[in-house]
């Protein structure tokens, strides 16, 4: 029986993630995941592809309330303004509007960071449409709303990374919103085309092409390449280029989610092409 084993927000794009029992899930995701973003001066994302230290900053949504902690500085409580100052900003290329967060959270940031930085907050009018086989929408995650990986596909990785004499990684490299318990083969996600979980309802997307930001050591925000990327390329590659690990989701109803809920797969699909013939090797 597939059951949530693990459910995850971040409040602010590419900071650490906050584990829950319990999730609301909007149609843009997880509530509060990632509805923060911390820019540069030029309005463009900061990321732990070249910001590994935004791993050690811990930040906790509340109503009205953003609170940001790292190691070595005084944590900081930002009252959220929904009404403050417009910028444009860009996430991979494209142009969004954020709402600007004040003087005191950029200063915050930019000394933890050792770079001019700014923290933005998505707007209340947000329109965002996100593709893939179920379109849906998103606050500043990469693009789809959900990412879902299961234990299984995590096993699978980490056996092999043991083969060659690595260490394992764990599911935190990947950041994922929900974890997944309970399927018997791996990668079982890629083939979910429509489930049910707790009162909500999700639609596939497409798998998730992965990056450098998964050799980040998500404790420390510091660089351990190359795995698991090494070790993905085996066996994950993708016909459009790069690794695969987990899948991505839209929103087909809003509801609440909690760890042990079980899912009910109501639609099954078949693995993109080039990743099924390539995974049926390894098994």
């Amino acid at each position: 029986m597939a059951r949530i084993s693990e459910l995850v927000h971040y409040p602010v794009k590419g900071c650490a993630g906050v584990s829950l029992d319990t999730a609301e899930l909007t149609a843009a995701g997880l509530r509060h995941d990632r509805s923060f973003m911390v820019v540069d001066g030029a309005g463009g994302f900061r990321s732990q592809r070249r910001d590994p230290r935004m791993a050690r900053i811990r930040p906790e949504a509340g109503e009205g309330v953003l609170r940001l902690a790292a190691d070595g500085v005084e944590p900081l409580t930002v009252a959220v303004d929904p009404g403050g100052p417009r910028v444009g900003v860009t996430l991979h290329r494209e142009p969004f509007t954020g709402v600007d967060q004040g003087a005191a959270a950029a200063e915050w940031l930019s000394q933890v960071l050792g770079a001019p930085s700014r923290l933005v907050r998505v707007p209340g009018d947000h329109v965002r449409e996100t593709g893939g086989l179920t379109p849906g929408t998103s606050g500043f995650a990469d693009s789809t709303a959900v990412l879902v990986a299961s234990s299984a596909s995590l096993d699978l990785l980490n056996g092999r990374i043991l083969e060659r004499g690595a260490e394992p990684v764990p599911v935190r490299r990947f950041r994922p919103n929900i974890v997944v318990s309970g399927w018997a083969a791996p990668h079982t996600e890629d083939l979910v085309r429509a489930v049910r979980l707790g009162t909500a309802e999700l639609g596939y997307a497409k798998v998730c092409i992965r990056c450098a930001v998964t050799t980040v050591d998500q404790e420390t925000g510091e660089k351990r390449g190359p795995e698991p990327l090494r070790t993905l390329a085996g066996y994950r590659r993708a016909d459009g280029g790069g690794v695969s690990f987990g899948a991505k989701f839209a929103v087909t109803r809003p509801g609440v989610l909690a760890v042990g809920d079980e899912l009910e797969v109501t639609a099954w699909g078949e693995a993109e092409e080039g990743l099924g013939t390539r995974l049926a090797a390894v098994l």
